[in-house]
């Protein structure tokens, strides 16, 4: 599954790093947040994975220099966290990778990490390099869309520890470069379990961001996997709003497929997607949160969210951080990429909430998938492969 997933993923990411502008930046670095905790929050691409050095320039070689070795006091690091589009408490991606990133730090000891929210896509390569310019030591960047730049900052900053939050870094690897991924196809099957047992019309839907980011389509792959292995005649709506900031197609979308009998959506499409799981709530149907434990993380939606898809945001970027600073660079070709699965526990679903009481076998159901999915015997992407970007049942 893996090998397919990266294939496909490479694919993408050479088409990702033709296209990505690179711009000025709006923001100083700031430790302070973006938007208050009540705001409805911006959210960065709620999967996103890849980067590809682009084609054609001095970057793309492998660079001349290795990384430096880890600095010998991590009391002295230097650590910056450039987000993705949205805001940085967005109650979700941004935001528990920064809270990792201060959970790494403070577990070596390092001052307090500083931030820089990203406004548009044309800041990614000026927001990094403000801290490269200040001397930072390790810079970690969120999400699939900022992959490009960040590669190319590694390249050129060999000196620099970047890590590359959903960036895929395909060869040759620089040895300061390492991307933290996870397998989103598995947390989205074991969501599916969850719908199709608790639907009673047979029909669920799914909300995605954009139809282009890769974890989006696993996680909804997964999705139509796992509903299907507990009712082979679901049926499963899907719609993209090639849009992830912007509640109110969200709600049309999630509105849409309410109207067509579904009584569980999931949301995979960041603030686009919460809109989805408040019209969920106002329709009196079921939803299902992305990334963290969104019946925590949205309280305003949190009275129909019956479990979320979670991948470990925060344990991860907490735990790169603690690498870096035990075993010096973290990149190359042995380890250019770090995966987050049912192997490690990267991955897995939220408490169950708003069930009484839980359906009989559910809980069975979703332990026995996982174990699978630990030890391999099951493929989350098949029978419907998890790049597929297809809507309908």
């Amino acid at each position: 599954m893996r090998t397919r997933a990266l294939i496909v993923l490479v694919a993408m990411l050479m088409a990702v790093a033709a296209c990505t502008n690179t711009g000025t930046t709006s923001q100083a670095p700031s430790t302070a947040p973006s938007a208050s905790p009540s705001a409805a929050a911006s959210q960065a691409p709620s999967g996103s994975a890849a980067s590809e050095a682009p084609s054609g320039s001095a970057a793309s070689e492998a660079p001349s220099a290795s990384a430096s070795a880890a600095p010998v006091d991590p009391s002295q690091l230097k650590i910056g966290v450039v987000t993705d589009i949205g805001a940085l408490e967005d109650k979700s991606f941004n935001e528990f990778s920064w809270k990792g990133v201060q959970d790494g730090a403070k577990a070596i000891g390092a001052p307090e990490p500083q931030n820089i929210v990203t406004a548009n896509t044309a800041d990614y390569a000026a927001n990094i390099q403000q801290f490269v310019d200040q001397g930072y030591n390790i810079i970690v960047t969120v999400g699939f869309l900022i992959g490009t730049d960040t590669r190319v900052a590694a390249l050129q900053n060999p000196d620099i520890q970047f890590f590359g939050i959903d960036q895929f870094v395909a060869p040759p690897n620089p040895p300061n470069y390492q991307g933290i991924l996870f397998a989103e196809a598995q947390p989205g099957y074991l969501a599916g379990i969850v719908a199709a047992t608790v639907s009673e019309t047979g029909v669920i839907g799914a909300v995605g961001g954009q139809s282009d980011v890769p974890p989006v389509l696993a996680y909804i792959n997964g999705y139509r996997n796992g509903a299907a292995s507990v009712n082979p005649d679901i049926k499963v709506l899907v719609q993209y709003a090639e849009d992830f900031n912007d509640p109110a197609k969200g709600e049309a979308a999630a509105n849409a497929m309410i109207q067509q009998d579904a009584d569980v959506i999931f949301q995979v499409a960041g603030l686009t997607g919460a809109g989805a799981l408040r019209a969920a709530c106002a329709g009196g149907v079921s939803g299902i949160g992305v990334d963290v434990d969104q019946h925590a993380s949205l309280p305003d939606a949190a009275e129909c969210i019956i479990t979320s898809a979670e991948k470990k945001l925060q344990e991860a970027t907490s735990q790169a951080i603690q690498r870096y600073a035990e075993d010096g660079p973290q990149g190359g070709a042995e380890n250019g990429n770090f995966f987050n699965d049912a192997k490690n526990d990267g991955i897995g679903l939220s408490p169950f909430t708003n069930l009484d009481p839980v359906p009989e076998g559910l809980q069975e159901a979703v332990d026995e998938a996982l174990a699978a999915l630990e030890d391999g015997s099951l493929d989350p992407c098949m029978p419907t492969l998890c790049d597929n970007a297809e809507t309908g049942d």
